[in-house]
């Protein structure tokens, strides 16, 4: 966009310009021939003009020409001479030179400094003239005008306004939409509508005011719902969280005594701290988990709880259940000592459980291939009792109301555990044996005639040496008196006469048979399994026991009726 009065490619305006610096005014008022200012009597007389124009005109003296726009100075100035001419009559002074306005296409960047034609006051134009002042109108005398230029000395400089402020109304934040879904409306813009439609159509003014009444009220019942509904969420995720803190941070749950009702508690084999807890806990004796494995790990001999039944309280603190399944009184296992036989645990099983006697020996016949016997088992018709030998020695958690067939199950499964640790099948090839089932029927024979574990080594070897057919003292016969007991079901040393034993024909009399009974005569334990596996080497085909602490080995016969009259000798004097 152009400046006023130039042309497109004219040059801003600067102090230097002809028009309005000082050697530009000088300039063309040299040009006509006058002074720069015209004579003395002109000046003052144009200083009373203009000092009146200010009084007269007081609003434009606040107005002043842009530094930039030379033609509307020009223009404020022709106008100032054309009311001052108005005002006092004649022709312009002398020295004020009209200046006659030629229209060019283009503005060189200032006014020609040269001798120009003079602008004729207003009614003195040429004919023709369009330019300004030709009209006998003043559009230039309002208050938005330009003031009249001012000589170079006495130009002031006015400080540009800032704009006025004009106060703005504050934007308003537009209003939420209106809910209308019928979850928080409850149907009320819906019943709204029709009773404002029935009211319209039954001329009824007052039931269009009962229907808003009534949109408001469900309203409220569908924010008191949410409210509730929000109360109800806050506090079961503060239930829960307090529940979960609990479990995590908080103490354990516990009672406090020693608790009432007695009650045993079975505890299986390697069961760690965790697991008897959740076993107690579920029985009623502590109240949680978490309490007995706090107080378990508080006690220094926590660790040391074994497996088996105990009998504990109901409602016990977790330190008193610890310390009650620390005292061997509170143990109510089942224990099967070394080298029993399996009636004497048949007979103690129906004590445990309180059954009818023979209860446990029927189901142990009956079920005997179903109790996890191995294959190698009963590998002989004439076996008297198939279990015999598998009810392995040791402590069995036995409570009441458990059943024989569970209780007996238990004792094959931990005979099959340790029978499973020694190869039985290639010790039975080096040892000279037929079965697996041979060795354990050797060391039940270990058992039942050894008195001391530190002798069983050399009776084992006595039991070998004799299976041996070319042997000449025994002939392959065992004539061991334990046998005849086991066949008799008795348990005795005076057995009777060997004439007397020779004649009692038994598949398990040894005094009548060459060679191992059908099956074990009892249930041997670790230490004679160990010596039937490992006999200690030597000669010996005879051994009685003296005293409480030696048992006498002999070679011969002749040797062995030696050892029996320092038996005779040793028992006489006791």
């Amino acid at each position: 966009m152009t400046e006023y009065g130039r042309g497109a490619g004219s040059e801003p305006w600067h102090p230097e310009d002809p028009l309005y610096g000082d050697q530009g005014w000088r300039a063309q008022q040299a040009a006509s021939g006058q002074a720069p200012y015209g004579d003395q009597q002109a000046q003052q007389q144009y200083a009373q003009q203009h000092q009146q124009y200010q009084q007269q005109h007081p609003h434009q003296v606040q107005h002043q020409q842009h530094p930039q726009d030379p033609y509307a100075q020009q223009h404020q100035q022709n106008q100032h001479q054309q009311q001052a001419q108005q005002q006092y009559g004649g022709q312009p002074q002398q020295g004020y030179p009209q200046e006659q306005y030629v229209p060019q296409g283009q503005y060189n960047a200032g006014w020609d400094t040269g001798q120009q034609a003079a602008m004729p006051y207003a009614g003195q134009q040429p004919e023709g003239y369009t330019g300004y002042g030709a009209e006998t109108q003043d559009h230039y005398g309002t208050p938005e005008a330009y003031p009249p230029p001012q000589p170079p000395n006495q130009r002031t400089t006015v400080p540009e306004q800032a704009p006025e402020w004009t106060p703005q109304e504050p934007e308003l934040e537009p209003e939420p939409e209106k809910e209308t879904h019928p979850f928080f409306t409850d149907g009320a813009e819906a019943d709204g509508d029709e009773d404002e439609e029935r009211s319209s159509r039954r001329g009824g003014g007052d039931r269009r005011g009962k229907g808003k009444g009534k949109k408001k009220g469900k309203s409220g019942r569908a924010c008191l719902v949410l409210v509730v509904v929000f109360s109800l969420g806050v506090g079961g995720a503060g239930y829960f969280g307090y529940q979960f803190w609990q479990k995590k941070f908080g103490a354990a749950p516990d009672y406090v005594g020693t608790g009432s009702t007695p009650i045993q508690v079975e505890i299986p084999q390697g069961a760690g701290g965790y697991e008897i807890g959740s076993i107690l806990e579920k029985a009623g004796v502590v109240k949680s988990k978490g309490a007995f494995v706090s107080a378990q790990n508080d006690n220094p001999k926590g660790k040391t709880i074994q497996a088996g039944v105990y009998t504990l309280n109901k409602g016990m603190s977790a330190a008193n259940a610890v310390a009650a399944m620390l005292n061997p009184a509170s143990r109510s296992n089942f224990i099967i000592p070394e080298g029993k036989r399996n009636a004497w645990v048949y007979e103690q099983i129906d004590k445990r459980l309180e059954l009818k006697p023979g209860t446990t020996k029927d189901v142990a016949k009956a079920q005997a291939k179903n109790l996890g016997l191995p294959d190698w088992a009963n590998d002989n018709k004439e076996i008297q009792d198939p279990l015999e030998g598998f009810l392995y020695p040791a402590s069995y958690p036995v409570a009441k109301g458990a059943k024989p067939e569970d209780v007996l199950r238990k004792m094959v499964s931990r005979a099959n555990t340790e029978y499973a640790k020694v190869d039985l099948k290639g010790m039975s090839v080096k040892l000279g044996l037929k079965s697996p089932l041979q060795v354990i029927t050797v060391a039940s024979l270990v058992q039942a005639e050894g008195k001391y574990k530190h002798d069983f080594d050399k009776v084992a070897r006595v039991v070998y040496n004799r299976l041996k057919p070319n042997n000449t003292e025994t002939y392959g016969l065992l004539d061991f008196d334990s046998t005849v007991n086991y066949a008799k079901s008795e348990s005795t040393l005076d057995t009777g006469a060997v004439k007397h034993l020779r004649d009692f024909h038994h598949p398990y009399n040894t005094y009548y048979i060459h060679g191992l009974p059908p099956g074990p005569i009892g249930n041997p334990g670790e230490s004679a399994l160990h010596s039937a596996l490992n006999p200690t080497p030597g000669p010996w085909y005879y051994f009685v026991s003296v005293t409480e602490d030696e048992t006498l080995f002999a070679v011969t016969n002749a040797e062995q009726n030696e050892n029996r009259r320092k038996y005779e000798q040793g028992k006489s004097g006791q």
